[in-house]
């Protein structure tokens, strides 16, 4: 009886060689991905020899030997937090972590919502507006300013209308002189290229 044949050698392709990745190991670097670190020290990690242990639950600020402080955080069922690691000692307080957490990223997010976005406004003049046109402009930017948006007034000189600069000027600053009531000037009008450019900043409500 004749000897049975053997298999034939696997055809190779890039890649089929390869062994498969450890399950929740990372495919790209064959190694698992860097857990996130912690934004704070907590209880062991915390390597002063004394800390400083404010907190809604301490009775008043008191300096404590670290050791001491994990006792107390242990006997509460909580964490020892460092919330100032370069004070001296390090301010730490007793809270559960996880909640900690989540409070500091809710007030990050209050305080980015609350926090006023600058909004420029352009406004566009020739050298040699007319009165007509002008004064729409000016009762646009007068809106704008109440609305607490800057204004940036710009001349735009086109080919050779750039010899008519100082007009330019002159519009401009007496574009700053009509919103004197609405606006303080933030940048005295200034050539850049073809354009010279001026910013009226609102001023601030007493």
């Amino acid at each position: 009886m004749a000897a049975p044949k053997p298999f034939p050698p696997r055809p190779f392709t890039p890649g089929n060689n390869r062994p498969k990745p450890a399950a929740g190991r990372d495919p790209r670097y064959g190694r698992r991905p860097p857990e996130k670190e912690n934004p704070h020290r907590i209880n062991e990690q915390i390597t002063a020899p004394e800390v400083r242990l404010v907190g809604e639950n301490i009775e008043q600020p008191q300096v404590l030997p670290t050791r001491d402080a994990l006792r107390l955080a242990h006997d509460m069922e909580l964490d020892l937090i460092e919330i100032s690691p370069k004070a001296e000692p390090p301010v730490c307080r007793i809270a559960d972590y996880q909640k900690f957490l989540y409070q500091q990223k809710k007030k990050a997010k209050e305080l980015k919502a609350n926090q006023t976005k600058v909004v420029v406004k352009e406004i566009r003049f020739g050298p040699q507006t007319d009165d007509h046109d002008y004064n729409f402009k000016l009762k646009h930017a007068q809106n704008f300013l109440k609305e607490g948006a800057k204004v940036k007034a710009y001349v735009f000189f086109r080919g050779r209308s750039i010899v008519f600069k100082e007009q330019g000027e002159i519009l401009l600053l007496r574009f700053a002189t009509d919103l004197e009531e609405f606006a303080k000037v933030e940048t005295m009008p200034k050539l850049d290229g073809k354009k010279m450019n001026m910013i009226l900043a609102p001023k601030v409500k007493k």
